[in-house]
């Protein structure tokens, strides 16, 4: 893949970044099914919010994403809840796992579906400084209050099935079966990870 190619796949990743939440509760042998630099995909849906506060359940979706769409936009009452929403078949790369006090966050970097094989087969400076700031998000909020707009029946039925896994913890995607390109071995390899210039994104 041609260096113009990845910078424009990671211009497409990260400029207009935004940072969203979505609690729930979850058992440990579906927490478990989650691994750093690992590629999940959703099918359904994805609901969450920006509005962060303390963590509704034991497990937290902290979800980065440039492609979210506003649903304020075409229903006002969605503003009560900060609602934003990815569409199905979203692909995500766990970038970290962040546990204390018998809670987990698992933060997750929304991809483009024609860059799986790169994200799978690569780290970037960028993806390491955005987990610094995600691993500061959890230290920060594990203890806030609750935010009360998001304690209700519609939101919690919203946000409570685990993302990239049925409830019964299969996997809708095996990124084992990921094949590694040989311009993508050559990053693996020679290089460790892609260092981006990056005068034009700023996480939110």
């Amino acid at each position: 893949m041609e260096n113009a190619r990845i910078e424009a796949i990671y211009n497409e990743t990260f400029s207009g970044l935004k940072l969203f939440y979505r609690d729930t509760n979850l058992p440990e042998n579906l927490i478990s099914n989650y691994k750093i630099g690992q590629i999940i995909k959703e099918r359904g849906f994805t609901d969450m919010t920006f509005i962060g506060g303390g963590l509704s359940g034991n497990f937290r979706y902290l979800i980065a994403s440039a492609d979210a769409k506003d649903l304020s936009k075409f229903d006002p009452d969605a503003s009560k809840t900060g609602h934003y929403l990815l569409a199905s078949d979203a692909y995500f790369k766990v970038l970290d796992i962040q546990q204390a006090e018998n809670k987990t966050q698992v933060f997750l970097l929304n991809i483009p579906d024609n860059a799986v094989s790169l994200f799978k087969n690569s780290i970037s400076n960028i993806e390491e400084e955005i987990i610094e700031k995600a691993q500061q998000r959890f230290k920060d909020k594990i203890n806030l209050d609750l935010i009360p707009e998001l304690q209700t029946e519609d939101w919690i039925e919203r946000t409570r099935l685990p993302i990239g896994m049925s409830i019964e913890g299969e996997m809708f995607f095996n990124d084992s079966e990921i094949n590694e390109s040989p311009q993508e071995i050559a990053i693996n390899k020679n290089t460790k990870k892609i260092e981006i210039k990056k005068p034009w994104w700023k996480i939110w």
